[in-house]
């Protein structure tokens, strides 16, 4: 199995429930033909830097996944077929890139974790606060 990164970009008049239904389709596809997703990344509505079917905003979703090479053109064929897909670009990482992306997701599940962590104590330094001034 390689290792794969892909970026595709949804058409921006979709409701929340039809973005969510289609990265939920691809990253189905993925596990369905043998392939396992290591990490799935929704980076949002963003300004395209060129129009694209008259279109000046879309939506990425960015997806790191293991699978055979030979499932890549499977995917790519149903990014075309989807009409609410306008773009999309598939890559196979090599060992550098591979590291780096696993360095980049640890770090960032430390920060979220290190985020979370800080949060709490400011909630329950808040409750004790209420509770000082009931009394």
């Amino acid at each position: 199995m390689n290792h794969y990164e892909t970026v595709f970009i949804l058409t921006p008049v979709l409701s929340a429930d039809q973005t969510k239904e289609t990265v939920d389709k691809f990253t189905n596809l993925i596990t369905e033909n043998g392939g396992v997703v290591v990490n799935k990344e929704e980076w949002g509505q963003r300004k395209l830097a060129y129009p694209i079917q008259r279109l000046s905003t879309g939506y990425y979703v960015f997806v790191e996944f293991d699978a055979e090479p030979s499932f890549v053109d499977t995917l790519e064929v149903n990014f075309r077929r989807d009409e609410n897909v306008i773009r999309f670009l598939t890559f196979k990482q090599d060992k550098f890139a591979h590291e780096y992306a696993e360095k980049r997701r640890r770090i960032r599940s430390e920060k979220a974790a290190n985020s979370a962590q800080e949060t709490e104590p400011k909630a329950e330094e808040s409750k004790e606060e209420e509770n000082t001034e009931e009394k």
